[in-house]
């Protein structure tokens, strides 16, 4: 995801998505820094003392919903999952992403088949992910392999149904949506890839009404800021001083909490309405017109390059 953060942002402002999982981040600690993204609570489950895999769950703000902890999280899994409030009547529901690295083992196969088993008994579950397995066919429930097969046979015995039905990775169905309500997914569609990656994104939504918390966020109020003052205060900072002999990542932290500090000092806030959440406040229509403009562009030379590759291998 490295590269890929700035176009996540500005697909999340132009769509409004109320949860992201996202599979193979490559995150560490480093990224500490750079990964929030404003209107959203972020959910992360790094690898530990290697490299590779971990996953991540963005969840809109304005949702009412808590971690969940099924009592297996110690076992040797890539997954997360929310409880997402449902608003009276409607019921909670069970939402998460899961990462099944190509060559997991059948220990970590097992723990994951537990975690399956025991978040299908929710009254409504959506659960996200590339589980790698490639050679399964969906129409036909039917597998190759003997992990294929072991996977099918825990999403029939827990009575689960994938909606997705197109290839997500040059012509393999590696991204899944599982569910355990029929009418509980809909509107499933591919949404291109971000950056270089050759996975498709997958675009759903959950068919049920989730509770709204009330909005808390709050705005920088521009037009009653004091811009002279915010300008003096960061003159007076010494930088050669208080950036000498650090890296780039220690000088960014630095300038960011200088930054910071003088802005609240120098820029007062305002209640933020729901309305207004879904994007920031520079991101206005003439903006977005071109973003599309440039992402649509941008889709078309991505569709040509698959095809150029298609074409290569079977020249």
């Amino acid at each position: 995801m490295g590269n890929k953060e700035e176009e996540l942002e500005t697909c999340v402002c132009l769509q409004g998505y109320d949860l992201i999982g996202i599979t193979e981040t490559w995150w560490d600690s480093s990224y500490d820094w750079s990964v929030g993204m404003e209107g959203y609570r972020l959910l992360r489950k790094d690898r530990q003392g290697k490299q590779g895999g971990s996953i991540a769950l963005y969840v809109n703000d304005q949702l009412e919903c808590m971690e969940l902890h099924l009592g297996m999280d110690e076992e040797p899994t890539e997954s997360l999952r929310v409880r997402i409030k449902g608003r009276a009547g409607a019921g909670d529901t069970i939402a998460g992403v899961c990462y099944r690295p190509p060559d997991q083992g059948d220990q970590a196969d097992e723990a994951l088949y537990r975690q399956i088993g025991a978040a299908s008994q929710s009254q409504a579950l959506v659960l996200m992910g590339d589980f790698n397995h490639p050679d399964i066919c969906w129409r036909d429930n039917a597998a190759e392999h003997k992990q294929s097969r072991k996977f099918l046979e825990c999403v029939n015995d827990n009575f689960l149904l994938q909606v997705i039905e197109e290839p997500t990775r040059r012509g393999a169905m590696l991204g899944l949506i599982l569910t355990n309500k029929e009418d509980l997914v809909g509107d499933v569609k591919l949404k291109g890839s971000l950056g270089c990656s050759d996975h498709e994104m997958v675009e759903f939504r959950i068919l049920r009404a989730a509770r709204r918390a009330l909005s808390k966020l709050t705005a920088l109020d521009f037009s009653r800021a004091d811009f002279g003052l915010f300008r003096d205060v960061l003159g007076r900072i010494p930088w050669d001083k208080a950036l000498e002999g650090r890296g780039a990542q220690d000088s960014w932290l630095i300038f960011k909490g200088h930054l910071l500090q003088a802005q609240g000092r120098c820029i007062p806030t305002k209640s933020k309405s729901s309305k207004t959440t879904k994007r920031p406040l520079w991101m206005n229509k003439e903006l977005l017109g071109k973003v599309k403009q440039e992402k649509e562009a941008y889709r078309g030379w991505k569709q040509g390059q698959v095809a150029w590759e298609d074409y290569r291998e079977t020249v």
